[in-house]
C-alpha cells in the first residue's frame, strides 16, 4: 500500500526555526546593507488559453465570459505584456543602470525572441519560470521532469545560456526540489516564501541553495485582493519595506525581493512608481541591487564566513 503522508511530506519538510535568533550577519559587496532583487515575471504568451488549452487563463479585470468562448480580453492584457510593457521596463532598467532577474517561461520568450536578445545584452539574468506558465503540482512525476528539461532547453536556446535559477508558478510540488538537483547546473531555486535571507537544504547528497521569493512586495496586488489603490500604495508599500530592511541591515544586512509583471506594472502609472521605487533606492544608498544569481554565487562563496548575530 502506497503510504500518501509520506509521499506528501517528501521534499516539503517544513522548518519552523530557520535561523531564529543566529540571524547570519552577511557582507554584502561594499558592505551594503540591504541586496534588493528586481524580478520581471515574463509570462506573456505562455499562460493558459483557449486556443491551445481549450480553457481560459484568469481574467486580470476579474470578468471572464466562460470557457467555451475565446476571451480575448484577457489575451491582449497578456499580449500588452509582451508587446509594450516590457520595453518599457527595459527602457527604465537601462536608464538607471540596474540589473535584474527575469523569471522568464521558456515559450513566453519563443513567441517574443527580442525580449530573449535584450535581457541578455542588457546584463539581466535569465532565470526559468518553467516551460510554460504551469501548475506544477498537478504534474507527475515525469511530466514535471520533462517541463524542468524543455524550460532550460527552451531559455538555452533563445538566450544562447541556460538558467541557473528555477522559479514555479506560484508554488512547487512536492517532487520539484529533488528533479532539479537531479537535472543538475541550478545555482538555485526560488520556490520558497520562508525567510528574508538565502539557506541551504540537504537534498541527497547534496547542500543545495534557496534564495526566498515573496508575493508581499509585489505589483500583482494591482489585481489580486487586497488590491493597491493606487500606484502610490505600491510605492508606500515597498519603500516602507526597503526602509525597514535598511535598518536591520545596520547589524544584519538582509534580502529583498520586488515581484513584476510587465502586463501590470508596464502601464505607464504604475511604472512612474517603480520609477519612484528605484530613485528611493539610489538615494538611500548602501543597497546593492543585484541579479539574483549574483546574490547566489555571493552565498555560495562567502557564507562561511558571515557571523551570526544573537
Amino acid at each position: 500500500m502506497i503510504d500518501r503522508s509520506a509521499q506528501l511530506r517528501r521534499g516539503t519538510e517544513r522548518d519552523f526555526v530557520g535561523y531564529g535568533r543566529a540571524v547570519p550577519k552577511v557582507r554584502w559587496p561594499n558592505d551594503s546593507r540591504l541586496a534588493l532583487n528586481l524580478i520581471v515575471n515574463y509570462e506573456e504568451g505562455s499562460e493558459r488559453n483557449f486556443l491551445e488549452d481549450g480553457v481560459n487563463e484568469a481574467a486580470d479585470i476579474g470578468y471572464q465570459p466562460g470557457d467555451e468562448y475565446r476571451d480575448l480580453s484577457t489575451e491582449h492584457g497578456f499580449e500588452y505584456g509582451s508587446r509594450a510593457g516590457v520595453w518599457r521596463l527595459l527602457n527604465l532598467f537601462r536608464e538607471y543602470g540596474v540589473q535584474t532577474t527575469f523569471f522568464a517561461c521558456g515559450q513566453a520568450l519563443e513567441r517574443n525572441p527580442e525580449v530573449a536578445k535584450a535581457l541578455v545584452a542588457e546584463d539581466h539574468e535569465p532565470c526559468s519560470h518553467g516551460y510554460r506558465w504551469s501548475e506544477q503540482w498537478k504534474m507527475t512525476r515525469d511530466e514535471e521532469r520533462e517541463e524542468i528539461r524543455r524550460g532550460v532547453a527552451s531559455i538555452r536556446d533563445t538566450c544562447g545560456e541556460r538558467p541557473l535559477g528555477w522559479y514555479c508558478r506560484y508554488g512547487p510540488s512536492i517532487n520539484t526540489r529533488e528533479l532539479l538537483v537531479e537535472e543538475g547546473g541550478f545555482l538555485y531555486d526560488s520556490n520558497a516564501y520562508n525567510d528574508d535571507l538565502p539557506y541551504f537544504v540537504t537534498i541527497g547528497e547534496v547542500q543545495h541553495l534557496v534564495v526566498p521569493y515573496t508575493h508581499t512586495y509585489n505589483d500583482g496586488r494591482f489585481q489580486i485582493a487586497p488590491t493597491y489603490g493606487s500606484p502610490a500604495a505600491f510605492v508606500d508599500n515597498v519603500t516602507r519595506g526597503i526602509k525597514e530592511l535598511w535598518s536591520e541591515g545596520a547589524t544584519a544586512p538582509k534580502m529583498m525581493s520586488v515581484g513584476l509583471h510587465p502586463r501590470i506594472v508596464g502601464q505607464a502609472s504604475r511604472l512612474n512608481a517603480l520609477r519612484e521605487i528605484i530613485e528611493y533606492a539610489l538615494e538611500l544608498g548602501d543597497i546593492w541591487i543585484a541579479r539574483r544569481d549574483h546574490i547566489a554565487r555571493w552565498w555560495i562563496d562567502n557564507h562561511e564566513s558571515f557571523e551570526a548575530v544573537q
